[in-house]
């Protein structure tokens, strides 16, 4: 028996939908992450983009465990010298643009390289519950359900 490789005319992509309101950050972000690069299908190819489409509603709704809120510190640097900033997680999640954690949570958990950048365009996060992708028809993917972990109230 020969090993599958998937080519170009092998890939089928879907889009997929999931509702970010009361579950984990973690938790999302790997199965978003798993998603994006296509683990889940018995056709997987490491080198292809194999991934679905997915797309994130109610960021701004996401639940961390602990203290993560508070004491989670994300950081950049200006370019000056001691020009290190940092934000917690609970002031980007009330600020202006509160899908940039479950971004940043997303990107974290893909490889550092060319394809995971590609699969990272396949993503798309809104903090709010509308987003424009009807005419997609993506397919509801109920995380909540999945494990009794995936939440917090």
């Amino acid at each position: 028996m020969k090993t599958f490789s998937a080519t170009p005319a092998d890939i089928d992509k879907k889009w997929i939908l999931i509702d970010a309101e009361g579950v984990v950050l973690g938790r999302l972000a790997s199965i978003v992450a798993m998603r994006l690069r296509g683990k889940h299908k018995p056709s997987f190819t490491p080198n292809m983009d194999m991934g679905d489409n997915v797309i994130i509603i109610n960021a701004d709704k996401v639940q961390m465990t602990g203290n993560k809120r508070a004491d989670k510190k994300y950081y950049w640097h200006t370019g000056h010298p001691g020009g290190i900033k940092h934000r917690t997680a609970g002031e980007l999640l009330d600020g202006k643009y509160p899908e940039r954690v479950v971004t940043a949570a997303v990107k974290r958990m893909l490889p550092g390289n060319r394809l995971a950048r590609t699969q990272m365009t396949n993503l798309r996060v809104y903090a709010g519950a509308e987003h424009p992708h009807e005419a997609q028809s993506p397919e509801v993917l109920d995380v909540k359900s999945m494990n009794s972990k995936n939440t917090r109230s």
